[in-house]
């Protein structure tokens, strides 16, 4: 694996395609080539095209290239800059906005934001390690307060909220945000996601999905995590209505802890975010937290091969 002490340095190294794809093709293949339509190893490169493959199968006999199959596939950027790009927000402690990655690799605003959320689907962990032990589960609200916004967009929330509630009492802290649930393993992973209401139904079949039965499971005194203990776990919480924070191994201030992260990320960068992207920025932020003990180089070569999938820019602004 190679190492670098500074983004010169890395820029040096990558500053040519051929060199990007190189690379990338011992990611992605670890030296032995598979054909992304099919999956076989049966292929052959052309000799006056080292970057184009072509499979052998009688049933494919498809060409392709290391980009095939992959968020890298029909870029307009040359591989030099997407990888910069992967390399920084990668390694870096909160991510970095569009603007500034525009500035960064000398190209438009439209462009940087989505090649910025190209490289957050690559962070995206699609197969979560099950948690286990001793786990921390909350939800938060993320999401700027309603009394902030334009009066228009404020009535017209209260209308909305209004007629689906039938009679309207107020403000809650949450009206208006967007609602994500998390789970950490104390000393492991965390696990997040954006779901639509914090029910028991909806909370209870996010831990059931992600922790081992048996574990233990700690959370504050919100009644969806009633009945944990009919699902095979060893359910305490703690009380912060009664401004109860620790009890002995009882608490949730690592997941809290987790939160404070994701919401500087938010706030300190990007300043708002749509409910519609922020699964993406909540895989950014969990990928940051579970890949803390690697170094910067082993970061940007596990995003760099976690590739394949597509994301385009029509499907980002589809409503």
């Amino acid at each position: 694996m190679k190492t670098f002490k500074s983004i010169l340095q890395f820029a040096k190294e990558f500053d040519t395609d051929e060199k990007c794809r190189l690379y990338l093709e011992e990611q992605r293949w670890n030296g032995t080539p598979a054909c992304p339509h099919c999956g076989s190893i049966n292929v052959c490169r052309f000799a006056n095209n080292t970057g184009v493959f072509k499979c052998r199968e009688k049933q494919c006999r498809k060409k392709f290239s290391v980009t095939v199959g992959t968020v890298y596939q029909d870029r307009k950027l040359p591989l030099t800059k997407i990888f910069l790009a992967v390399y920084v927000l990668s390694v870096h402690s909160k991510g970095i906005s569009s603007l500034q990655l525009a500035n960064l690799l000398d190209i438009s605003q439209k462009a940087a934001w989505l090649l910025n959320h190209k490289v957050r689907a690559m962070l995206a962990n699609n197969a979560p390690e099950v948690l286990s032990n001793m786990v921390e589960a909350d939800e938060t609200f993320v999401g700027g307060k309603e009394t902030n916004k334009h009066r228009s967009r404020y009535q017209q929330r209260l209308r909305h909220e209004a007629k689906k509630a039938g009679t309207f009492k107020g403000l809650g802290g949450g009206v208006g945000k967007t609602m994500v649930a998390g789970m950490v393993e104390r000393g492991g992973n965390v696990v997040t996601k954006v779901v639509p209401n914090a029910k028991g139904d909806t909370l209870k079949s996010f831990i059931a999905d992600n922790v081992k039965q048996g574990s233990t499971v700690y959370t504050d005194e919100h009644t969806a995590y009633k009945g944990l203990d009919r699902l095979n776990y060893t359910h305490d919480s703690v009380q912060h209505g009664t401004f109860e924070y620790v009890r002995g191994n009882v608490h949730t201030n690592t997941i809290e802890g987790f939160w404070s992260l994701l919401k500087r990320q938010i706030v300190g960068i990007h300043h708002q975010v749509s409910p519609k992207h922020l699964q993406r920025y909540c895989s950014e932020a969990s990928y940051r937290y579970n890949s803390r003990a690697l170094t910067q180089d082993e970061r940007f070569a596990n995003v760099l091969r976690n590739c394949n999938g597509s994301l385009q820019y029509k499907e980002l602004i589809a409503e």
